[in-house]
């Protein structure tokens, strides 16, 4: 699928509300793609990209038949392309250096903290977690890089949480275990990680 050049999210705080605003939203502008559907605590999830004209037009109307049930939106007109791809469930492998954890009550909020911190940092865009189960509909964030990238990036996180008056929590990791890095490797997901056998006592 070619990328579009915009992407837009809107959490709507309930299902029916959130089903309704998506059907406007796909009447009002011809978007090149939507996924949409519940998250935990009984929400709705939208996710739309295409043209930046026709992204924001359909956002709009989307805000606009949701009203007071929009929980949280966020518009990238120029999204980074590490962003688009982990948004759409792309990830990638852990590699060496400082690891940073943001972890945001929106995903919305998460995904804008995501795309500030690359387009701001050299960092790397390990994982994006949106509101999957486990989550409690929560947005979570991995990056790894230099130390001085990773608090740097961290910086800009936490500058950009601070004027949008959201909670946000985090940690940085300056020397990842080994084996931490492994495990984030394939996911943060407790379901789906691998058991990792280490060199530790057993008797």
């Amino acid at each position: 699928m070619k990328k579009a050049p915009a992407l837009a999210v809107i959490e709507f705080r309930d299902i029916p509300t959130g089903i309704d605003a998506t059907d406007a939203m796909l009447k009002k502008a011809p978007i090149a793609f939507v996924k949409s559907g519940t998250i935990s605590r009984g929400r709705f999830l939208t996710l739309i990209g295409g043209s930046t004209a026709a992204v924001e037009e359909s956002l709009r109307e989307g805000l606009f038949r949701a009203g007071e049930c929009v929980l949280d939106h966020l518009l990238l007109a120029d999204v980074h392309p590490r962003v688009y791809d982990a948004i759409l469930g792309g990830r990638r492998a852990a590699r060496s250096g400082a690891l940073a954890i943001i972890e945001t009550d929106t995903v919305a909020s998460n995904v804008r903290a995501a795309e500030l911190a690359l387009k701001g940092t050299p960092v790397e865009l390990v994982e994006l977690r949106l509101a999957d189960s486990g989550l409690s509909g929560k947005g979570v964030s991995i990056y790894q890089g230099e130390l001085a990238d990773i608090e740097a990036a961290v910086e800009i996180v936490l500058a950009f949480m601070h004027e949008a008056r959201g909670d946000v929590r985090h940690t940085i990791i300056p020397s990842p275990h080994e084996a931490l890095g492994r495990q984030i490797g394939s996911g943060t997901s407790f379901a789906s990680a691998a058991l990792l056998e280490l060199d530790g006592e057993v008797g």
